[in-house]
């Protein structure tokens, strides 16, 4: 026999199901606004002490994004992915992406064709910055080295400096088995 097949003698009440007490902040919706000042549903406002309906409907104002002129932009171009970040001059990450990120997968994400998409991409997540001109630090062996540096310039940055910031070594650490291809 199941719960369900037992049934209640006359007279008695069926077991009612536990409510379990949540936080205030749970079930809140994010962009839901958040009504502090009112009472109760169904209770008058004036008993309330609430304001006015004309003060309650006042727009949000957005934060106005920060203006920056100039930045850096870091492409790591391995021979499996390509990563772009863009940053401030202090080094502060505005904005990044990479080509497992945009969608493509297996030896699609190193090829010159997903550079320049994560490019593109990077360029438009920064535009509400108003960047201008970049400097550009390049990684790494990849085929998306040179295809990302001119996805930059047709989104209308200027280029000043680029530079190759491959880690060269110099008989420090062993370097790694010989790739085969």
């Amino acid at each position: 026999m199941t719960d369900k097949d037992t049934k209640p003698a006359a007279g008695a009440k069926p077991p009612e199901k536990e409510k379990k007490a949540r936080p205030e902040a749970e079930g809140k919706e994010k962009g839901a606004p958040q009504n502090q000042g009112a009472s109760k549903p169904g209770a008058p406002a004036a008993a309330a002490g609430a304001a006015p309906a004309a003060a309650e409907a006042k727009p949000a104002r957005a934060k106005a994004m920060r203006s920056v002129p100039s930045g850096i932009v870091h492409i790591n171009a391995t021979f499996n992915n390509t990563q772009v970040t863009i940053t401030d001059p202090k080094g502060a990450v505005l904005a990044w992406s990479s080509s497992g990120r945009m969608g493509f997968k297996g030896t699609r994400k190193s090829t010159a064709y997903a550079a320049t998409v994560v490019a593109q991409e990077t360029a438009r997540l920064v535009a509400p910055y108003r960047m201008q001109e970049v400097e550009v630090r390049v990684q790494g062996p990849g085929a998306g080295r040179e295809s990302a540096i001119r996805a930059f310039q047709a989104a209308g940055m200027l280029v000043t400096v680029i530079k190759d910031v491959t880690p060269m070594p110099h008989n420090g650490c062993r370097a790694r088995k010989r790739r085969r291809v």
